[in-house]
């Protein structure tokens, strides 16, 4: 007896070894299996995958009454996991809508799957997404994030959280006070951009307590990350250092740089004077002490400014000396690059300056990030970064922006394609680059099923499974109209086209005769007609789906985009109303369009989804006094509306169709807009536009800066609302 129970340990500690060597921690997939199907994680099984040809892969299988998953790592078991989910129990995970209707006996891998993924990295995070969704995230919203990265295959994600505390630690110790770091750290809204050493300060000064709870934050979040087999991003020295370094060195070789939004001068060390490696390697060892490292390190160079000069030479020896500054702290450092300005300033990064900048790194030193490979695949027009490895990533969404958009043909086809091109050089990933998450998830859900293929998705298949794992069964009537629809919305709104992203709402940008403003982009990639029938079919099922978070999603949001949509067209009749000075017109159809932003407001109130209320009471409850909530409410409210001051030229560019904004910012706006022009009809005047501009921002800033509670949770039904809606508006939008 004494013998077999030996033997039981013996085999059990050779298992946990395997495991181990293997990259998977066992017991941290068996938490993630607890917290994703709690009634049934007994029912499944977690074991190594040992041979796969050192690809990462899994293996789905039954054993029994359980359900076998294998894999080489906690991602891959996650990633089978999701997969018995999506094919053999019907159900679906995304931020916007979740099915777990798992049937009681679950069903039986009657034969092995077995997948490898063709794609060493899968990347996920933009920096910008740490401000346009992730501002004000506690570890329970981490932790659901962590779980879907997993799921869906992430081993690669960016994690810049705390790299604030991490530079104060460094710049104390190098002497700086408190009082001259205090104009350089911005305010919690605005980290992106300060890493990115775009800004300092706005939006601060910036307490301590903050510092300390996002250091606490990091460390739960790589220590979760790790566990499961990911390896975290972190971030490295690019030369942004206080406006104080210029009198504590001032010898240094600084250079004062615009970011020409509104914002002052930042500084940027240059990367020849000896402090640079110096600083750079400071910052490495203290993060590393702090959070350990996986030898990934996020620097970008330049981020939306032009270096100084074009020279190929002077661009190889600034690149050659950014990693320098790593390899001295860690000799494994691999640098991995955004490759946003090789699109952005297109002008400057021709090829023989893309070329000196990327030859000075050694090959399998630095990873490039194609960063919206979907619209414009830079890896075409640089030889594939001239022999780097790099990853093709959909980018999708600017700023947070509202809106149905995608282009799902091109995501559906091209990484395959990529994959199969002689002239693809060292791709190495595919991966997800939104500046924001938390809408369309359709496009998440279908960029990602590129992990685990060689092949391009056959859409249709595929946009039938999706429905019907996202609905639940229906009928064979309800089915059929679900997939006429979304051909529809393939056809329409997910269809790309020319536009790098998806069409702003006129309601939502500061008020104007014009059809669209500075950053409130209108133009649709179909006719508003098109969209028509899809909101047709899904008002028609909805007595079927009305059960399933998904579809009550789906609809809220079809019905958003088809009145959001509507709004130009009413725009159009009462500026025909201004010009023929037409007051009873004018009177009727802005009476309409202020009609319509409250029916909206109503309608999104239905969706958590969708409530301005959320955002800011989880802001606030990110401070511990009443001056730390309140500078976060300011945040919060400012990045969503001016973006920084009363004369801000960035205002609408993160603006969002969202419950309590749109009644409290928006239809408010428009009120005083109308109530001016009306004067000037009255008058027999013609309206100043430009003096209003001034006028509003005021208000603006002082919306900005005022406290307010709005709901955090939802009101009214969310298919009755539709419905409601649909009888109201269907008949006016057939000759728009």
């Amino acid at each position: 007896m004494t013998t077999f129970r030996n033997l039981f340990l013996c085999l059990l500690l050779t298992a946990g070894l395997v495991a181990q060597a293997a990259g998977l921690s066992v017991d941290a997939s068996r938490a993630l299996i607890k917290r994703i199907v709690p009634a049934h994680a007994d029912k499944f099984i977690v074991e190594p995958l040992t041979d796969n040809n050192g690809k990462d892969g899994f293996e789905l299988s039954s054993r029994g009454n359980k359900i076998v998953l294998a894999g080489n790592d906690g991602v891959a078991v996650a990633s089978a996991l999701y997969y018995y989910l999506n094919e053999y129990c019907h159900c679906q995970i995304t931020w916007n809508g979740v099915n777990m209707n798992l049937p009681a006996q679950l069903p039986k891998v009657d034969k092995k799957i077995t997948k490898s993924s063709p794609y060493d990295y899968r990347n996920y995070l933009n920096y910008c997404t740490y401000n346009y969704s992730m501002s004000w995230w506690d570890w329970n919203r981490w932790e659901k994030e962590i779980d879907w990265m997993a799921l869906h295959g992430i081993n690669m994600p960016l994690a810049i959280t705390g790299e604030e505390y991490v530079w104060n630690e460094v710049y104390k110790e190098m002497g700086f006070t408190s009082k001259e770091l205090e104009n350089f750290f911005c305010g919690p809204a605005y980290f992106s951009w300060f890493w990115m050493g775009n800004l300092d300060g706005w939006g601060g000064p910036l307490p301590q307590s903050w510092m300390n709870r996002q250091k606490d934050l990091q460390l739960k979040i790589l220590q979760r990350e790790r566990e499961l087999g990911m390896k975290p991003v972190l971030s490295a020295f690019t030369g942004h250092v206080p406006a104080a370094f210029k009198e504590r060195f001032p010898n240094a070789k600084l250079k004062q740089t615009n970011w020409n939004n509104g914002f002052a001068d930042t500084y940027i060390l240059d990367a020849e004077d000896p402090l640079f490696a110096e600083i750079g390697k400071k910052y490495l060892q203290k993060q590393t002490a702090l959070f350990g490292t996986d030898h990934l390190y996020s620097a970008d160079t330049f981020n939306e400014n032009e270096p100084p000069s074009n020279e190929p030479e002077f661009l190889s020896k600034l690149s050659a000396r950014v990693y320098e500054g790593m390899r001295q702290a860690d000799p494994e450092a691999v640098w991995v690059m955004q490759g946003w300005l090789f699109f952005s300033d297109r002008k400057f990064w021709n090829a023989p300056q893309v070329k000196a900048l990327l030859d000075a790194v050694p090959n399998d030193k630095m990873i490039l990030l194609d960063l919206i490979t979907e619209y414009e695949p830079v890896w075409k027009r640089t030889e594939a970064y001239y022999g780097k490895p790099w990853i093709w990533n959909m980018l999708h969404n600017f700023g947070g922006n509202i809106s149905l958009f995608g282009q799902m043909e091109r995501v559906a086809s091209q990484p395959a394609a990529a994959l199969a091109d002689k002239n693809a050089g060292k791709l190495k990933g595919i991966g997800l680059t939104m500046e924001a998450i938390e809408q369309t998830p359709v496009l998440y859900e279908l960029m990602m099923e590129n992990t685990w293929r060689t092949s391009a998705i056959d859409l249709d298949q595929w946009l039938k499974s999706y429905i019907r794992n996202r609905y639940g069964k229906g009928t064979v009537a309800s089915n059929a109209d679900m997939f006429k629809a979304w051909q529809v919305l393939k056809s329409t709104v997910y269809n790309g086209k020319d536009i790098r992203d998806g069409a702003e709402s006129i309601l939502t940008g500061r008020p104007t005769f014009d059809s669209a403003t500075v950053w409130t982009k209108t133009r649709l990639n179909y006719k508003r007609a098109d969209l028509i029938p899809a909101w047709d079919l899904f008002v028609k099922t909805a007595d079927v789906y009305k059960n399933s978070d998904g579809f009550r999603y789906d609809l809220v949001d079809l019905t958003r985009q088809v009145l959001a949509n509507y709004a130009r067209t009413l725009q159009v009749k009462w500026i025909k109303a201004y010009q023929d000075r037409d007051q009873v017109a004018f009177k009727r159809y802005s009476d309409t369009y202020l009609e319509l932003i409250s029916d909206m407001d109503r309608l999104l109130a239905t969706r958590s989804d969708f409530l301005l209320g959320k955002w800011l009471a989880d802001a606030r409850s990110c401070g511990t006094t009443e001056s730390e909530k309140a500078l976060y409410e300011r945040n919060a409210r400012d990045l969503i509306t001016l973006w920084g001051d009363a004369d801000s030229p960035l205002h609408e560019y993160s603006c969002r169709q969202w419950s309590g904004l749109l009644n409290d910012f928006y239809k408010v706006r428009w009120q005083k807009f109308f109530a001016e022009t009306e004067k000037a009809m009255a008058a027999g005047k013609e309206m100043d536009v430009k003096a209003f501009g001034k006028e509003i921002s005021q208000w603006e800033w002082q919306w900005v800066n005022q406290h307010k509670d709005f709901p955090t949770q939802v009101s009214g039904n969310s298919v009755l609302e539709a419905q409601r809606l649909y009888k109201k508006y269907r008949n006016q939008l057939i000759n728009q």
